[in-house]
């Protein structure tokens, strides 16, 4: 006997409020209780109030069901979002049902970037701690891999059912009677939320192609949603008002009905159709249906009937196929139900059940510590919160040395964060101070007792791992991790040389290198070769970007001052913003581009800030560079940026504002030295210069500026390039270190 397998199912509005996802999900339910899978319902019990309240209720009824639960199987990302903020959530494996892009979705409806934005982190943070995706068809399959990054391991296709007992043939003219149709009209039904991308707006410009001719037509549009008003004014100014019947919304028999009625039923969608579970509802009640190639069903449609596939958006081939449907009519109604009958629910259900029996039997995640002394966004800072939603099989818990921003948006990813507060004048020592001479005393005493501290709460967490995030972090969580008897992995994001430390402090994590760590992540060959002799385990993974343009950047007007040319990062005199600067005046002396400098100081450099001011002036170029200062949105930075310089003057340990214009399709100019003398291949992914060369660094400004195409050529390869720095790519790598680890000290 099949063992019982409870499941907390994360939906989102009521399961009886009109939509696909809601009727997919209350379908699926009663056919997994056939299969030993009784659903843990997780719904939104206030939609009439305000957000907040909403999804605290959400993620109170979530972290309740869990407790009863062995696998968390959500369909919605917000909503599943916040469920997962309560540990009692997180600690169960999770599958995810990919019903659409949320952020692509709004942003047809004309929501702005900034929502659609964090929309798709909350999305990317969501599919990328799902142990498995299941999707309706092949096209979100991909979709899912190439918008979000999930691998195609962790991804499922399951056909949805069609309950054939309520949608079923019927007598034509009894339903058309019922619902007050012409019994002599050809009929063709189209039940669609009513939202732009549902492609009903050509539906009806087709439709007044087809209603021109002798023989009497009427569309019923069943549904309702924000493009009802505009496609009733469409369907008057069209002069087909009469011919067109706005049902609304109607009940599960009203729906079954109009599908009986109808000659044909259309999908006319135009974008992000996963499956189109209407398709399965018409053709189980023995309705014929022209779809759109956009939809995932197509492939099933084109199966019976090749030609009652149009593309998507082509209205002269709609309203053709529409006509000829009329006149001589389509597929037989036996034939539709054949076809509908091989979706049945009881399939689908069993396929999730060997679905949730595989994910429950997989390896219990690994508990993972992450410590860092510092909760401001800077490059370390960000690379932890883009690659802590992506990783596979990791529960993470972050203990921070102060509060800030970083927590802030870790919590808001779903991420536990602890705040172990350390004092901050020896939180923020600076570098220079680190030696025997200048180390102050009480700084000493303090880090030694905080590292007792952090031990202790350690020996209580019980990890599998701690990883240290900074290199203040690697001393003193690196010696608490060896305290509690807990393998210590150090990130490193800094090149350990007297170019870039003081030499007592390159001499101390050299030496403490041979000892505490049991693995090493560096951010790049150049890193971790200032390190010395690694540990057996140690591996170069790449700092994530969060996105990768998904097209080509539009190329801007050849007019005065219409070119921007920038350099992004934290003002800082090895950072080289002076030799940009110098270099911008040679190659532009009539100042005929816009030049950008974007950053602010920020540990203790605001000397520097003034001496690029200055500078400025002694060049005479104010009126053409803008400093910008500290932008929280690097990406609408970047995407306003048509050249992007890097000018460290000391080889940089990664650059990963370089990986970043990378990704965003940016004609990169970088010094060649450190990181990001790895990514780029001069000439073919952007161009690199010696350090500190302004008369080198202006020669290529001016190449670069002057022709399009190398601009063009340059961003669309550094855009391909850059996928390998996206979350879920660089995942792997880190986990692969932390099971190297644990084999080797299994086995010592």
């Amino acid at each position: 006997m099949t063992a019982t397998l409870p499941v907390a199912v994360l939906a989102a509005e009521p399961l009886d409020t009109p939509g696909g996802l809601n009727s997919y999900v209350r379908d699926l339910l009663p056919a997994l209780a056939a299969h030993q899978v009784p659903a843990l319902t997780v719904v939104d019990r206030q939609p009439s109030a305000s957000l907040l309240p909403r999804l605290l209720a959400f993620r109170r009824d979530a972290a309740q069901a869990a407790r009863e639960a062995v696998l968390v199987d959500a369909h919605f990302a917000l909503y599943a979002a916040a469920a997962l903020s309560s540990a009692a959530v997180r600690r169960l494996p999770l599958v995810v049902h990919f019903h659409g892009p949320w952020a692509d979705e709004a942003a047809l409806q004309g929501q702005g970037r900034g929502r659609a934005g964090i929309k798709r982190a909350v999305e990317r943070a969501y599919y990328g701690r799902a142990a498995r995706a299941i999707v309706l068809s092949e096209t979100f399959a991909r979709l899912l891999r190439e918008r979000y990054g999930v691998p195609a391991s962790r991804i499922m296709v399951i056909p949805p059912g069609v309950d054939l007992q309520r949608f079923r043939p019927g007598p034509r003219d009894e339903a058309r009677r019922a619902l007050g149709l012409p019994e002599d009209a050809f009929v063709v039904v189209a039940a669609r939320r009513l939202v732009r991308r549902m492609g009903l707006d050509l539906l009806l410009e087709a439709w007044a192609k087809v209603v021109t001719g002798d023989a009497p037509a009427l569309l019923v549009i069943v549904g309702d949603g924000p493009e009802r008003s505009p496609l009733e004014h469409l369907a008057r100014d069209l002069g087909i008002a009469r011919s067109v019947h706005f049902a609304g919304r109607v009940s599960a028999e009203s729906l079954v009905t109009n599908y009986q009625a109808a000659d044909l039923s259309v999908i006319p969608s135009v974008a992000l159709e996963g499956f189109g579970l209407a398709m399965l509802e018409s053709l189980a009640c023995g309705t014929p249906v022209v779809v759109t190639d956009a939809c995932g069903s197509a492939p099933i449609v084109a199966a019976m009937d090749p030609s009652c596939v149009v593309p998507a958006g082509d209205v002269d081939a709609l309203a053709s196929r529409l006509v000829r449907a009329v006149s001589t009519g389509v597929v037989s109604a036996d034939q539709c139900r054949r076809v509908a009958e091989t979706f049945s629910w009881a399939a689908t259900a069993q396929a999730h059940r060997a679905l949730y029996d595989t994910v429950v039997a997989m390896p219990r995640p690994l508990r993972v510590v992450y410590i860092d002394h510092c909760s401001e966004l800077s490059g370390a800072e960000i690379t932890l919160l883009r690659l802590l939603p992506a990783l596979a099989g990791i529960e993470p818990y972050v203990v921070l040395a102060a509060d800030g921003p970083l927590a802030d948006r870790l919590r808001t990813s779903g991420i536990e964060v602890e705040i172990m507060e350390l004092a901050p004048s020896t939180r923020n020592l600076r570098r220079g101070r680190v030696s025997l001479r200048t180390l102050p005393i009480g700084a000493a005493i303090d880090a030694s007792t905080y590292t007792v501290r952090l031990a202790r709460r350690l020996r209580r967490l019980r990890p599998d791992i701690v990883h240290t995030n900074s290199l203040k972090a690697a001393v003193y969580g690196g010696l608490a991790g060896r305290l509690a008897g807990v393998p210590v992995v150090w990130h490193l994001h800094d090149r350990i040389a007297d170019d870039y430390l003081p030499r007592f402090a390159v001499r101390l994590i050299r030496a403490l290198a041979r000892w505490i760590p049991s693995g090493v992540i560096a951010n790049s060959d150049a890193t971790l070769s200032t390190l010395g002799p690694p540990p057996a385990v140690a591996a170069v993974v790449a700092s994530p970007v969060a996105r990768v343009r998904d097209g080509p950047r539009p190329l801007r007007p050849v007019i005065p001052r219409s070119l921007r040319v920038g350099m992004v990062g934290r003002l800082a005199p090895w950072k080289g913003q002076h030799v940009f600067l110098e270099a911008a005046a040679l190659a532009f002396p009539a100042g005929d581009v816009q030049v950008v400098v974007v950053g602010a100081p920020l540990f203790g450099e605001d000397a520097y800030e003034l001496e690029l001011r200055q500078l400025v002036a002694r060049l005479g170029t104010e009126s053409w560079v803008d400093f910008a200062g500290f932008q929280e949105d690097v990406d609408a930075i970047l995407d306003d940026l048509d050249v992007l310089v890097h000018a460290s003057l000391v080889p940089e340990p990664f650059g990963l504002v370089v990986a970043e214009g990378m990704a965003a399709g940016i004609a990169v100019v970088a010094a060649d030295a450190g990181g990001p003398a790895e990514m780029i291949e001069h000439g073919r992914s952007g161009l690199l210069f010696p350090p500190g060369d302004a008369v080198a660094l202006a020669r290529l400004l001016r190449q670069v500026a002057a022709d399009a195409e190398l601009r063009a050529g340059l961003g669309a390869q550094a855009r391909l390039d850059a996928r390998r720095f996206l979350p879920l790519a660089v995942q792997a790598d880190v986990v692969d270190v932390y099971r190297h680890v644990l084999r080797r000290r299994r086995s010592a």
